[in-house]
């Protein structure tokens, strides 16, 4: 491991965040001597962010507990475009409100994260709409546009791969790079933002603004990506059977998300914590060591530790103390998602569905198949089964660690 001079890239690298630098050394020693703003930018696709997103909200808080000011950059003016890196089809395009409306939502994840305020290290929440909206398309062609290389845009895998599956890339698209270039040179000169940090697919976007900023400026700027973080057994971090894990309590309730801390694979453990918990390295170590039962009471520990820190102290609590009593003592727990059926019935298919526990008809009925589903903790043996509600709540089961509630 490369020994850094600054406490930011040491302990950016102590916990697993570096892939690639553009100039390590030198943004080793900036980061050693003053207080280095860096940045990280985020399109408002939906309502919320999701686990995929956390490793960087993550970056943005390791930087603040180094001693720099870290940058929410929200894509406001980028969203109306949609960046195209490894998408097989372009992205749905937004109206205004419904942008408008996502980052409103999504800004209120960071503000658990991150301290914002007016500090030399305090957080910013910026919108690149602020610039982006108001250019003017031959002056931005002019003074921008020479700076960049067609045959090397075509060259970066992002565009190469939907290029050779013969997939449609649009002009709007291929425009996306050009503004996230655009993005570091304003922010370079608004907010003298030195780095931007993103994952690894945003390296070619990311050197288009580190050399944009030289360029046109003349101002050293410097990137910094994060390696692909994928499960032990090659998955995609924060894909699921149920769908994506999103930050935000209004997608996806307290313990679902601690479940799927909870979920994690024995392999994963140590590097989940040094990663998305705040966790001391040498207590991490120690839980890393530990098999068997031990290593289930380590992914409560990182369960609980991710939870507050997304959702609260208290959600946390309420959230293991859920898993504690559906699994140690076969009841159901305030936290596990529930429905009112309306009726004094319901079939087992469509509850399965309307508990967000099976995702389709087909699915609900393969989980009964296999033997999966179960009422109240007896086997479902029929998809015809029904659910009969009284005045107690009905615990649905998909497999050993899926449930929800029923009532009328």
């Amino acid at each position: 491991m490369t020994e850094h001079t600054s406490d930011l890239l040491r302990l950016l690298s102590s916990r697993g965040y570096i892939h690639q630098m553009t100039d390590a050394t030198a943004l080793d020693a900036l980061a050693a001597k003053q207080i280095v703003p860096g940045y990280i930018g985020f399109d408002p696709t939906a309502p919320s962010l999701h686990v995929g997103s956390l490793v960087q909200i993550m970056m943005l808080r390791r930087m603040q507990q180094a001693g720099h000011k870290p940058i929410v950059l929200m894509g406001g003016g980028t969203g109306k475009v949609g960046d195209p890196s490894f998408k097989d089809e372009a992205r749905r395009l937004m109206t205004g409100d419904t942008i408008a409306s996502n980052i409103a939502s999504i800004k209120t994840v960071f503000e658990r994260f991150l301290t914002i305020g007016d500090g030399p290290t305090d957080a910013v929440m910026l919108d690149n709409a602020d610039w982006l909206d108001k250019l003017e398309y031959i002056p931005f062609l002019r003074d921008i546009g020479q700076h960049f290389s067609v045959n090397r845009m075509l060259s970066f895998d992002s565009v190469k791969l939907r290029l050779d599956r013969e997939q449609s890339l649009s002009f709007l698209e291929f425009n996306y790079m050009i503004l996230q270039a655009y993005d570091f040179l304003e922010l370079s000169r608004r907010n003298a933002c030195r780095l931007q940090m993103g994952g690894s697919d945003q390296w070619g976007n990311i050197v288009n603004g580190v050399e944009l900023a030289r360029r046109v400026d003349g101002t050293e700027v410097y990137g910094l990506t994060t390696p692909l973080i994928t499960t032990a057994d090659g998955g995609k971090m924060g894909k699921t059977m149920a769908g994506a894990v999103w930050l935000n309590a209004e997608q996806l309730s307290a313990y679902d998300y601690w479940q799927f801390w909870r979920n994690t694979d024995d392999r994963d453990v140590g590097r989940f914590m040094r990663l998305f918990t705040d966790l001391p390295l040498d207590e991490i170590a120690r839980f890393e060591s530990l098999s068997g039962a031990e290593i289930n009471e380590a992914k409560k520990i990182l369960a609980d530790a991710a939870t507050a820190m997304c959702r609260g102290e208290d959600a946390a609590r309420d959230a293991a103390e859920t898993a504690r009593k559906t699994f140690e003592e076969g009841s159901g727990g305030d936290a596990l998602p529930s429905h009112s059926v309306g009726s004094d019935s319901i079939g087992i298919v469509d509850a399965l569905i309307a508990l967000g526990l099976a995702a389709s008809k087909g699915e609900a009925r393969r989980l009964i198949t296999g033997g999966g589903a179960r009422i109240d903790g007896e086997k479902v043996d029929s998809e015809a089964a029904m659910v009969t509600l009284g005045d107690q709540p009905v615990k649905i089961s998909a497999g050993k660690k899926n449930h929800g509630l029923l009532t009328r």
